[in-house]
C-alpha cells in the first residue's frame, strides 16, 4: 500500500497523538512498511481510511496496533555494553554507598522507561545479582514500562529465541540465569521476579509510580520534539532521588535543557545525576 504526500502528514498527526512519535515528510517508506498491513487487515484501503477509521471509530484495538507497529524498536541483552558496565562499577556501589546511613539501606528501585520486550531491566537484574552476594536479603525491584501492549505482554514470559539470545547475551549468564525451553531459553524465576511490567505512555503524568534511584531511559527520546524531549527529562528528574543516576541513549545529550543536566562520564558512558548540586565531568 502507498501513502500518498497528504496521507503522510495525517498520519504523522495522528501517530504524534498516539505516542509521541514525530514523523516528518520523509517517513512515508517508515508508514508503508508498518503500517500497511495494519491498514489491510482493519479493512482498509488507503491511509486516510485508516486515519478516519482511528479517529472516529475510537477502535481502540487498532490504535494500540499502530502503536506497537510504529514503536517497535531494535533491542538486545546489554545493549551497548558500557552502560551496564558504568551500572555494575560505578552506579550501583554508589547507591549502596550512600544508603548504608539511612532508614533503608537495601532498598534500591530502578527504572527501565520504554523498555521494549525485556532485555534491558532482565540486564539490570543480572547485574544487581552478579555483584550483591547477598541478594535474596535485599529489596530491589525494577519498574519496566513501555507503551507497546505487545512488547509488555512479551517481556513479561521472560523466553527469547537462540537469536534474541545470541544478541548480547554472554555464554556464562545464559547457563546461569535462563533453563533451555522448546527452542528457546527462560529466564530464571528468581530474575523474573525482580521486574514488574507496565504499559505506559511516557508523555503522560507518571509521579504516581513513586521515586527511583536509577532511571534508563535509552534511545526513545531521539523521536520526540525538542519540546516533548525537555518536558520528558524535567520529568524524570523529579522522580529521581537527591542522588539518583539517569541513563540516556548514546547518542543522546542533555546539556541544552538547563544546568541540572551536568554530564558525569564513567565507563566511556556519559550519565546524569540531576537532583544532586555538584556533578561534573570526571
Amino acid at each position: 500500500m502507498q501513502v500518498t504526500e497528504e496521507e503522510i502528514q495525517i498520519i504523522a498527526r495522528l501517530v504524534k497523538d498516539l505516542c509521541g512519535v514525530v514523523l516528518d515528510q520523509t517517513k512515508g517508506y517508515l508508514i508503508e512498511s508498518r503500517l500497511s498491513s495494519v491498514a489491510e487487515e482493519a479493512d482498509c484501503i488507503t491511509f486516510s481510511e485508516l486515519y478516519y477509521k482511528v479517529r472516529y471509530a475510537n477502535d481502540k484495538k487498532l490504535q494500540n496496533q499502530i502503536i506497537d507497529a510504529i514503536t517497535t524498536q531494535e533491542t538486545l541483552f546489554f545493549r551497548d555494553n558500557s552502560p551496564f558496565e558504568a551500572l555494575q562499577f560505578k552506579v550501583i556501589p554508589d547507591i549502596i554507598d550512600t544508603r548504608a546511613a539511612t532508614s533503608f539501606p537495601k532498598c534500591i528501585r530502578v527504572w527501565s522507561a520504554a523498555c521494549s520486550t525485556g532485555q534491558e531491566p532482565y540486564s539490570i537484574a543480572m547485574v544487581f545479582h552478579e555483584i550483591i552476594p547477598d541478594i535474596h536479603n535485599w529489596d530491589i525491584k525494577i519498574l519496566a514500562t513501555d507503551i507497546s501492549d505487545a512488547a509488555i505482554r512479551q517481556a513479561s514470559l521472560g523466553c527469547y529465541n537462540a537469536h534474541e539470545i545470541q544478541r548480547g547475551m554472554k555464554p556464562e549468564l545464559l547457563s546461569k540465569y535462563f533453563i533451555k525451553k522448546n527452542d528457546g531459553y527462560k529466564i530464571l524465576d528468581e530474575i523474573r521476579a525482580m521486574v514488574a511490567f507496565q504499559r505506559l505512555n511516557l508523555h503522560e503524568p507518571f509521579t504516581h509510580l513513586g521515586s527511583f534511584d536509577i532511571i534508563f531511559c535509552r534511545n526513545v527520546a531521539i523521536y520526540f520534539n525538542d519540546k516533548d524531549k525537555r518536558s520528558l527529562f524535567n520529568r524524570l528528574a523529579d522522580v529521581l532521588t537527591t542522588d539518583g543516576y539517569l541513563f540516556v541513549g548514546s547518542s543522546e545529550s542533555l546539556t541544552e535543557f538547563g544546568p541540572r543536566f551536568i554530564p558525569q562520564l564513567h565507563c566511556h558512558t556519559v550519565l546524569y545525576q540531576p537532583n544532586k548540586i555538584s556533578t561534573a565531568i570526571v
